[in-house]
């Protein structure tokens, strides 16, 4: 993971040459680092972030002509990595749940994104962990549009022995939101999952069928489902899902196959919003919790 951001992040820390913390030295390292960032696939905002971030944090620093000033960077470059992948407001999925199930009303989960992230495998995926838990659950195949995407659901739903509400293909997504959460509230489940159409990002037409689902199923978590792999163009996406629906949190897709990592790094920053699972292969098992400091390992080398 992340295997060619680690060796470049490496590769520019052992080329600096830093016998105090002057502006001068520090503008010589962030310069390197920046440009290793953004050669990486990190967005060029959360990049000149991470950089002023460390030119602050180093600038503060005492030192010695004794200090271990490599050391120190690394250091203050990891402290500043988690800070920018750490949400200010995290969420903890199961506590919501528990809160919806107090209160004797489904936890309604929406789902975005475009074509081809695994939005629909992440919703079976979810289904499973919810499961585990002791969670109820129902589907409710949204997409009305793609050919195939509801039979796709219905064979997660037998798989995982869930069952999904859909009607057929051309029919008002929002009406079959609606009537998978009326079941839900019928049959006392305790989650509803929202499969959406995601033809191009650029379709205003899309984006306002997406908006009547979220006003009529009025969504307790609009999760914005992204594929690690398609870098620079996850930015955009992430950026317009948040604009027209207001996602709350993401799931990120191909983590485990993602060399550069710029991805990663910058969703949390740039939406604002944290990163609650990654997608780790196709089974239904391979859904892991966004732990930033795991990230942070990944990316930046002990010495």
């Amino acid at each position: 993971m992340f295997d060619q951001l680690r060796k470049s992040v490496s590769k520019a820390i052992k080329k600096i040459t830093i016998a105090d913390f002057s502006p001068k030295s520090i503008s010589k390292v962030t310069k390197e680092l920046k440009d290793v960032l953004i050669r990486n696939e990190v967005a060029v905002n959360t990049a000149e972030t991470i950089c002023k971030k460390l030119t602050d944090k180093l600038s503060k620093t005492e030192h010695t002509r004794f200090t271990n000033t490599k050391a120190i960077v690394l250091e203050s470059l990891r402290e500043v990595m988690l800070e920018v992948l750490t949400p200010a407001e995290p969420i903890d999925i199961l506590k919501e749940i528990e809160k919806s199930k107090k209160k004797k009303t489904p936890f309604v989960i929406a789902f975005f994104g475009v074509n081809g992230v695994g939005k629909t495998l992440s919703i079976a995926k979810l289904g499973k962990y919810f499961k585990d838990n002791g969670i109820s659950c129902v589907f409710a195949a949204g997409d009305t549009f793609r050919a195939g995407s509801i039979q796709q659901l219905q064979k997660h739903g037998d798989d995982l022995q869930i069952r999904v509400i859909a009607q057929t293909y051309g029919s008002d997504a929002a009406a079959v939101a609606f009537d998978a959460i009326n079941h839900a509230i019928s049959k006392n489940i305790d989650v509803v999952l929202i499969d959406t159409a995601g033809r191009i990002e650029t379709s205003s037409n899309l984006m306002s069928e997406l908006q009547k689902i979220c006003s009529v199923s009025e969504p307790d978590l609009k999760i914005f489902v992204g594929d690690a792999l398609t870098g620079n163009a996850l930015i955009s996406q992430v950026t317009l899902f948040n604009e027209k629906v207001g996602i709350d949190c993401s799931i990120l897709n191909k983590i485990d196959a993602d060399v550069k990592g710029g991805a990663a790094v910058s969703v949390t920053h740039i939406s604002e919003k944290p990163i609650v699972f990654l997608g780790v292969g196709q089974h239904y098992k391979d859904l892991e919790p966004f732990l930033p400091e795991k990230i942070v390992e990944n990316i930046v080398p002990e010495k």
